[in-house]
């Protein structure tokens, strides 16, 4: 439970007005709200009372008496870590999510806990160090890339997280920055940043499917997170796609994160490198003694043929993966991002040629697939709307 937050439910819509409109005036709060002023005079003393929003200077006139402008705190502040397979990011927001400073660092998820976090927690610390006028953590979101058992605040068996099961990562968090900590799954922290101030933003059914180290999908529907029963809707990358193909992380064959996720296709880029099928991917290896996802896309990019043909591949599998999942949930758009999308349009184009020619028009008609708008500030901002969602709302 966040210590200081909305107590009524009129606070928590002036709340979310606020972040997602900016700064608006009293007599507008009345309006868009549909209440009295004198509720919204009540209603704001309150916030100020609690420190989270409150007067801001008068409004411009609109004939009568003036109005007052309502804003957060200056000194309210969010913090989004994102954790990755290979890398972390940490944000600071204000109130309205705006991104005050970010950075970022490589890491190895697999390191543990114990290794990981107190990275993440000297980023944080650094950056609310450098804040230039005097500010007050309300709350922290952590994303992880694996299942997460969301009231509990702890990952559930991650494939690709040795070491992290059942750690009580959102407690151990929120003792360190002494403020409420929320956790979950960084494919659904990254789809609340799309959907916050990213492509999706005027979306209410989407997907947004995080292709990386691992790949995974979030689901919004009705402009909320389906996480499923326990935590772990949308784990598409362990669908089987090659039922003999190779082992995944998890320990099934063929799953789609096996034969296209960042790993897998460095994988591929490697051996096509040795068997002499890419002059490019084997020079590149040569130089650099390990071939990434990334070079993998450089390599397409020079119109290297293997490569290519490794790009347009592993997005007929994922657009084959995405098309099942049209059919069943219809969504309005399909957001792709992660690391692995910065493939881009190759990539893109030929998840689309799949999806739609594999969906029923009727469920295409609509619906646009799209490169992601905010990268690797998805997760970040999506992690600080997680735990902001929290503090502009009643139970």
């Amino acid at each position: 439970m966040l210590a200081s937050r909305a107590e009524t439910r009129t606070q928590a819509r002036i709340l979310r007005l606020l972040r997602d409109e900016g700064p608006l005036s009293r007599a507008e709060l009345a309006d868009r709200l549909q209440v009295s002023r004198t509720t919204i005079a009540a209603e704001v003393g309150r916030l100020t009372e609690l420190e989270l929003a409150g007067d801001a200077g008068p409004a411009t006139s609109r004939g009568g008496r003036r109005s007052t402008i309502v804003d957060f705190r200056a000194d309210l502040r969010f913090a989004g870590v994102d954790i990755g397979a290979t890398s972390l990011g940490v944000a600071i927001t204000d109130g309205r999510l705006r991104v005050l400073a970010k950075a970022a660092e490589e890491i190895d998820v697999r390191e543990g806990p114990e290794s990981v976090l107190p990275t993440a927690l000297r980023i944080t610390r650094e950056l609310l160090a450098e804040q230039e006028s005097p500010h007050r953590l309300v709350g922290a979101g952590v994303g992880v890339p694996g299942p997460v058992d969301f009231d509990r605040g702890v990952p559930v068996s991650p494939p690709i997280m040795p070491g992290w099961d059942g750690y009580p990562v959102r407690d151990a968090m929120a003792r360190e920055l002494g403020c409420p900590v929320l956790l979950d799954n960084d494919v659904n922290v990254m789809t609340l940043g799309e959907q916050h101030s990213g492509v999706a933003r005027s979306a209410q059914n989407f997907l947004f499917v995080k292709i990386g180290t691992g790949i995974g999908c979030g689901i919004m529907v009705g402009g909320h997170m389906y996480r499923g029963v326990d935590g772990c809707a949308g784990d598409i990358g362990h669908i089987t796609v090659e039922e003999s193909g190779p082992i995944c992380a998890c320990g099934e064959k063929g799953c789609l994160e096996a034969v296209f996720g960042g790993a897998a296709l460095a994988r591929d880029a490697t051996a096509a490198a040795r068997a002499g099928r890419s002059r490019v991917l084997l020079d590149m290896l040569g130089e650099r003694g390990e071939l990434t996802a990334v070079d993998v896309g450089a390599a397409a990019a020079r119109g290297d043929a293997c490569s290519v043909q490794m790009v347009r591949e592993g997005g007929r599998r994922v657009g084959l993966t995405l098309a099942g999942l049209v059919s069943f949930i219809n969504p309005g758009l399909i957001v792709i991002g992660g690391r692995v999308a910065n493939l881009g349009h190759l990539l893109l184009s030929e998840i689309r040629g799949v999806v739609y020619r594999r969906s029923l028009p009727l469920a295409t008609g609509n619906m646009p697939i799209v490169l992601s708008e905010l990268g690797d500030d998805a997760g970040v901002v999506g992690a600080a709307r997680m735990v902001s969602d929290a503090l502009y709302a009643v139970e």
